[in-house]
């Protein structure tokens, strides 16, 4: 069987189980040949496999970030289809090889930035991992921590709790009072009590 024909949508299946059973196999086997053939077919005229190979590909990212990291000039043009699947998944891409090949993603930090600006929650919420990764690099820790803060500041209410409790890690002495005061600055406009508390907890730890 071709790589194609391994995807869910070739199988007739609409969960993502073939997916992810593809993308364990070329990550095992570290198969340049199959991610070249899932890179092609993001242009597929099926949309259902340009979907899968998406899929496939960030999955692939996440167990074995080397695989897909010379195809990010291809992850990057996606940030802007209109297929929003593409998109996020794209974001998703990027988000998998962060930790391992930060330079190529914090040289492309604006095009991200903005992507995140226009996209989905799916898409914010990669942008914001992607910064908390670049975050912990000291070359980079300054600049993306000044974004992160940006996007606390602007984040939708119901996704502020999630970033703050994921923005832990990444907290130190010399950065913690700019984060306490963000989402200090935050909390009145969080309606639901549940999702402010959670904000509320964070500030106690980081306190």
């Amino acid at each position: 069987m071709t790589v194609i024909e391994k995807l869910a949508s070739s199988l007739n299946r609409r969960d993502e189980e073939p997916n992810i059973e593809l993308a364990i196999q070329v990550a095992d086997q570290n198969d340049e040949s199959a991610v070249k053939e899932l890179i092609e077919n993001l242009t597929n005229k099926n949309k259902n496999i340009q979907n899968d190979c998406i899929k496939v590909l960030y999955e692939i990212g996440e167990r074995r970030p080397s695989l897909i990291s010379d195809y990010t000039k291809e992850f990057f043009s996606l940030l802007e289809s209109k297929n929003n699947r593409l998109q996020w998944g794209a974001m998703t891409a990027l988000n998998s090889i962060t930790s391992d090949f930060p330079e190529i993603i914090f040289s492309n930090i604006k095009k991200i930035i903005v992507a995140g600006d226009n996209g989905s929650v799916i898409t914010k919420d990669q942008v914001v991992n992607i910064l908390i990764k670049l975050c912990s690099v000291k070359t980079y820790a300054e600049e993306s921590f000044n974004l992160l803060i940006n996007q606390l500041v602007k984040s939708p209410t119901n996704q502020l709790p999630m970033y703050a409790e994921r923005s832990m890690s990444i907290i130190n002495e010399e950065n913690k009072n700019l984060f306490i005061e963000t989402l200090t600055s935050r909390l009145d406009e969080i309606e639901k009590e549940t999702k402010r508390k959670r904000v509320e907890k964070v500030i106690k730890k980081i306190r």
